[in-house]
């Protein structure tokens, strides 16, 4: 709802930020960093009239998804990223696909509804992978480098 502003001018609220949008841009600013930064390090980038604790729950809700990680209980705690976007969007896709119970139907589903191109370079990318590594992550993903938490499996060990 619009609101009147000083002198009968219209104002349009403030825009609500699509899901996800933030911690994009929170992991965004992240991978500028050439080290460890601290959340107020984070917050001066981001330069959108976010507060301090805004900023920390996003923070807190990426270290809880896996994409960051931060220093023991030291002060300053300091954060780095594990996943870029991309891995983030990998870390939500198979987050989804773990709480299916027939995981060949999502999957093929999914499959069916790419684009030719999209669905070619899916081809590609499974062809190059090492079906041995449970790396989790497609190169450029973000995910399966030094650090990640290796990719469960449901195959049996032996």
């Amino acid at each position: 709802m619009d609101t009147e502003g000083a002198g009968g001018e219209r104002e349009s609220p403030a825009r609500r930020r699509g899901q996800g949008e933030l911690e994009a841009q929170v992991l965004s600013v992240l991978g500028e960093a050439t080290e460890p930064v601290t959340a107020a390090w984070v917050l001066q980038r981001l330069g959108s009239g976010l507060s301090y604790s805004t900023v920390i729950t996003i923070l807190t809700r990426l270290h809880a998804k896996q994409a960051v990680t931060r220093t023991g209980p030291g002060r300053p705690v300091l954060w780095q990223p594990v996943a870029n976007e991309a891995g983030l969007a990998a870390l939500r896709m198979r987050r989804l696909l773990d709480k299916q119970s027939d995981r060949d139907a999502v999957l093929s589903s999914f499959v069916s509804v790419l684009s030719a191109d999209d669905e070619e370079l899916l081809r590609s990318l499974l062809a190059e992978s090492d079906p041995g590594s449970g790396s989790g992550g497609a190169p450029g993903s973000g995910l399966g480098g030094p650090g990640a938490a290796p990719a469960p499996t449901d195959r049996p060990e032996g």
